[in-house]
């Protein structure tokens, strides 16, 4: 007879129900997981972060080739297409979960394919014929793309951030609806393919969460990279055509383009969970609700990652599951994962990724700041690389010298930024500007940027 009693039963293999499995095992729960669909991983591993960030790199190994001074004199012509540049993504996905099936097995954790449902706080029924009771629970279900009624997502020119990896040929144009990070990082990806993009934004300015000059720099490398972005828009239809798309703009604008991805917004994964029976209410978008500790309206049922919304990264989810299985394992207050100041990592070309405060935040807070920048044409890695477009700024308090915020722009930003949050989240007065000044970095490198921003930095002061 199979086990249907545990101590903890998640809902979801992404990065949020893996990390809650694994926590909840190794701290001695029985845990059994629910993956609705035939293969685990959930959206991230195979048709999110893995097969884009797959495909964002061979379009960019691709280009940087073509580029190369001594290929474009030896006179090299390729022009690979959408599905070559897929290929890796095909082996990669599978080894991503041959690794994750690994994890569940190593923990004797039986992962249960299936519908679940609640009938109660306690219990779950998969696919109407099977039930499962645990003490806690972990919705950890993810989202998709939010898709408004009157769009014909059935059309085969107009597609969202799930099935635009589909796409067969490669378009001449595009339009791209929503300027958030997923529609910027793919706009980065078909401008570098050659494809005209309109990048369609329907707030003031570009990624309004990042610090204003690192949205500059943005603004103006895509602009210089020839994408067209128009901001304070508003779509008021979108008509698909045999040969296109137009999409119909408030403002009275009309985009012909080849294809459209819409990219704006998403949904949570709610939808038959039975959640009315457990009293435990979506937003309008199916997001949950959920306290510091990750706990819904049931203090027994937790929620973790894309299904509550922001911050809406892999890296979040996956510790915010480790946080919601460390409380319903009663650790000690202080002792507890607290999860704050978690970095961004944006995958446009350059990268863009930052920590901790942006200059509108310390400016309207009155916390009296000073700014020190490294240009990356100035380094002699980024010289020997060709790689000089980009910068790394740091926000350090006046009085203090304590790092209040880390933005990187440039290539290997997502990388570079961790040795910034590694010294941001040492106590006081480890976490301190000093360390840059007088730590010796080797050289050449990107990480030397922390050294040339400290200094600029702490120049200003005097």
């Amino acid at each position: 007879m199979e086990d249907s009693k545990f101590d903890v039963i998640v809902i979801g293999t992404g990065p949020g129900g893996e990390g809650a499995a694994m926590q909840a095992a190794k701290g001695g729960k029985r845990v059994a997981v629910i993956e609705r669909y035939s293969r685990i991983g959930g959206g991230c591993t195979h048709w999110g972060t893995i097969p884009s960030k797959s495909l964002r790199f061979s379009i960019y190994s691709i280009m940087e080739a073509l580029n190369n001074p001594i290929v474009k004199e030896i006179g090299v012509r390729i022009n690979p297409t959408l599905e070559q540049l897929r290929a890796s993504s095909r082996s990669i996905i599978s080894k991503q979960e041959s690794m994750r099936q690994t994890f569940y097995d190593r923990n004797n954790v039986p992962v249960i394919h299936g519908q679940a449902r609640f009938i109660d706080t306690h219990t779950i029924e998969i696919d109407g014929d099977r039930k499962l009771t645990a003490e806690h629970i972990v919705i950890a279900t993810g989202s998709r793309p939010f898709r408004p009624p009157n769009v014909d997502f059935s059309h085969p020119h107009i597609f969202d951030s799930d099935t635009i990896l589909d796409l067969r040929s490669k378009p001449q144009t595009i339009a791209i609806y929503g300027a958030g990070v997923i529609g910027c990082e793919y706009a980065s990806m078909f401008r570098n393919l050659g494809i005209k993009v309109n990048l369609v934004n329907t707030r003031e300015k570009l990624l309004e969460f990042l610090d204003d000059e690192i949205i500059d720099a943005l603004s103006y490398h895509m602009r210089d990279q020839g994408i067209l972005i128009r901001h304070n828009e508003a779509f008021e239809k979108i008509e698909g055509l045999d040969d296109g798309v137009v999409l119909y703009l408030e403002s009275g604008k009309q985009l012909k383009t080849d294809v459209l991805l819409w990219a704006n917004g998403r949904s949570g994964n709610t939808e038959d969970l039975g959640l009315e029976n457990i009293g435990v209410v979506a937003s309008s978008r199916g997001h949950l609700r959920v306290n510091e500790f990750f706990q819904t309206q049931c203090e027994n049922i937790y929620a973790v990652g894309d299904v509550i919304g922001f911050p809406s990264l892999a890296s979040a989810a996956y510790m915010q599951g480790r946080a919601a299985a460390q409380h319903l394992t009663d650790c000690a207050a202080d002792s507890c994962l607290k999860l704050d100041d978690c970095p961004a990592g944006i995958y446009t070309s350059p990268e863009i990724s930052s920590i901790g405060k942006t200059e509108r935040e310390l400016t309207a807070a009155k916390i009296p700041y000073e700014v020190g920048h490294s240009q990356f044409k100035s380094l002699a890695r980024a010289q020997i690389t060709g790689r000089a477009i980009g910068m790394l700024k740091l926000l350090f308090h006046r009085e203090t010298l304590e790092i209040l915020g880390v933005h990187c722009f440039g290539p290997n930003a997502s990388e570079i930024v961790h040795i910034g949050q590694a010294i941001m989240k040492q106590p006081a007065p480890h976490n301190t500007l000093e360390y840059f000044i007088n730590t010796t970095f080797n050289y050449p490198t990107m990480a030397e940027a922390y050294r040339v921003a400290a200094l600029n930095g702490f120049n200003r002061l005097f």
